[in-house]
């Protein structure tokens, strides 16, 4: 009877062990401190790289999303802040996304565009050099319909341009608290914020509608899609996040009001919440959701 008992005890010890092994999810692998050689940049360029949990054990190929960073973050902040991997796994296991590989790259203050005097090509980095570099090295799906693009504030701005001047690119854009600023912002922005920030990317010194130079209207979003093609811009699915609490909230809600003024369809959220972590992290999976549907059939 003792016997009995014991060998009872014991199956449910196994049992329960086995049950509380299958509720976690597998883990992905992050790999961070890789390099790409840049001879656009004359540089190493740093980057991160989230793989599925099974990428080790199968021989296919994945789809992939290329998560950018904000201003002053680097790569490994939507890892190390986001927590995007243990975000991912979860909802891997959940089935919520489809298995996709997450390319962070490390674009400093760059805005991810080429400046005005193209000391810094980094949009030219990005398509000639780091996708072909990344998709050869990697088994990642290199087409369209399996590459998506997403970012947070900096990398919010740097997802929509990218997705609107290379829509031959990307099935589908998701910008979180995207940097949008109208040309009204522009125009009134604090003259010491623009030298700060700005004027290397566009021009030092400029005051008040100089600031509207053809450079700057051809990396502005909002005169990006004005001087477009509506039907150009239903080539990618479009989805935007920003808390009603953000700085923000103005250029993302004015960049809503433009797409449906213009017929462009789109997804528009304004959650609570403002411009941190504890937003992005709670909104990224619903960003990735929307961009694993177009790596499906309908």
């Amino acid at each position: 009877m003792k016997l009995t008992n014991c060998l009872f005890g014991v199956s449910m010890l196994l049992f329960v062990m086995s049950t509380i092994g299958t509720s976690q999810p597998l883990h992905g692998i992050v790999k961070e401190g890789l390099t790409i050689t840049s001879k656009i940049l004359k540089s190493d360029v740093r980057y991160t790289i989230y793989l599925p949990p099974d990428y080790e054990t199968s021989s296919r190929y994945y789809p992939v999303v290329y998560l950018l960073h904000g201003y002053t973050d680097n790569d490994i902040a939507w890892i190390q802040f986001g927590e995007a991997d243990r975000l991912a796994d979860r909802a891997i296991a959940d089935g919520e996304i489809p298995p996709m590989i997450l390319v962070m790259p490390d674009a400093g203050t760059s805005w991810y565009i080429n400046n005005y005097d193209r000391s810094v090509c980094y949009e030219d980095f990005f398509f000639k050099e780091f996708i072909p570099a990344v998709e050869k090295q990697w088994r990642i799906r290199n087409e369209k319909r399996y590459r998506g693009i997403a970012g947070l504030s900096m990398g919010g701005f740097g997802a929509t341009l990218y997705a609107l001047k290379h829509s031959e690119m990307f099935a589908a854009c998701a910008a979180f608290s995207a940097a949008f600023y109208t040309e009204e912002e522009i125009v009134n922005l604090d003259s010491t914020q623009w030298n700060r920030i700005n004027a290397i990317l566009y021009g030092p010194n400029l005051i008040g509608e100089a600031r509207l130079t053809p450079h700057l209207r051809s990396n502005n979003p909002f005169a990006i899609v004005k001087n477009s093609d509506p039907e150009k811009l239903k080539e990618v699915r479009w989805y935007f996040d920003c808390g009603d609490d953000d700085f923000l909230y103005k250029g993302n809600s004015m960049f809503h009001i433009l797409l449906r003024d213009f017929g462009v369809p789109h997804e528009y959220r304004m959650r609570d919440g403002g411009h941190q972590w504890s937003y992005w992290r709670s909104g990224l999976i619903e960003g990735l959701k929307f961009i694993g549907v177009s790596f499906h059939q309908p």
